[in-house]
């Protein structure tokens, strides 16, 4: 069986993150993708112009529809702009109740552009988190959606996604792209306790739609059949990857894409 995943998330136009990152992640790892969009974006790698949110009933539609003829393995959402999206895609998910779902909670884009209402976040937080396998937050949206200031150091990393697990999530894998030092450091804590997984920082400004990567490439794996412990750490390893060949894509004038097809393109 060719692998499937669905990815329920807003469209990036400059094709950096959002749907395009996530399909492209998907088609370079090795799985067929799908996708649900939530909100067009007209943005480029200078910012986010303009957003337009897709009407809740047609977001449902599109999860409802591909559920219905897929033979869908894994769930990968972004974006997800506002409180109704939110409960609907909830709503949606029942249909794929034993089917894992990576939960990005996108919030502001890298540009500071804001992607979910503020009254939203407490929907996430109660009626989708609960539903996640994982979810993937950076330093900024782990301690928003706990209330409190941002992770320092690996041991408030730990406590926060400990936190986090406790609200509901099956796992937690915070991410510390966000922090500084010579190591990206991501914690993952689940059932068996926690992982912690470091790579050399990579000095680039390139980093637009690493979040989005991350989550998506961690869908694929799990599509594919690999555990969560097995999916994050290569997740983390295509990722690294990725930002380390992004200056070769040269692509716009300001933060521009992680490379999705490093192993892929030839040099």
């Amino acid at each position: 069986m060719t692998p499937i995943a669905l990815t329920i998330a807003g469209s990036d136009s400059s094709g950096g993150a959002g749907i395009q990152a996530d399909l492209k992640t998907f088609a370079a790892l090795g799985v067929y993708g799908a996708s649900a969009i939530t909100a067009l974006t007209a943005q480029n790698t200078e910012g986010v112009d303009a957003v337009l949110v897709v009407p809740p009933d047609f977001v449902a539609r599109q999860i409802r529809v591909v559920a219905r003829d897929l033979d869908v393995r894994a769930v990968k959402i972004g974006m997800l702009a506002t409180g109704e999206i939110i409960e609907v895609v909830a709503e949606q998910l029942m249909a794929l109740a034993d089917v894992p779902v990576v939960l990005d909670p996108v919030m502001v884009a890298a540009s500071g552009d804001v992607l979910l209402d503020e009254d939203a976040i407490d929907t996430l937080r109660t009626v989708l988190l609960p539903r996640a396998t994982l979810i993937t937050p950076n330093l900024p949206e782990a301690a928003k959606l706990l209330g409190r200031a941002e992770a320092k150091d690996e041991g408030e990393m730990r406590s926060q996604a400990e936190a986090l697990r406790r609200l509901g999530a099956g796992a937690v894998l915070i991410k510390g792209g966000h922090a500084k030092g010579p190591e990206a450091v991501d914690i993952l804590v689940d059932g068996e306790g926690e992982l912690r997984l470091a790579a050399p920082r990579v000095e680039t400004a390139n980093t637009h739609g690493t979040g989005c990567t991350l989550s998506s490439a961690v869908a694929a794996e799990l599509a594919k059949g690999a555990s969560l412990r097995e999916a994050v750490t290569r997740a983390k390893a295509y990722v690294t990857g990725a930002l380390r060949q992004a200056d070769e894509l040269r692509i716009g004038k300001g933060r521009g894409p992680v490379h999705h097809f490093h192993a892929v393109w030839k040099r």
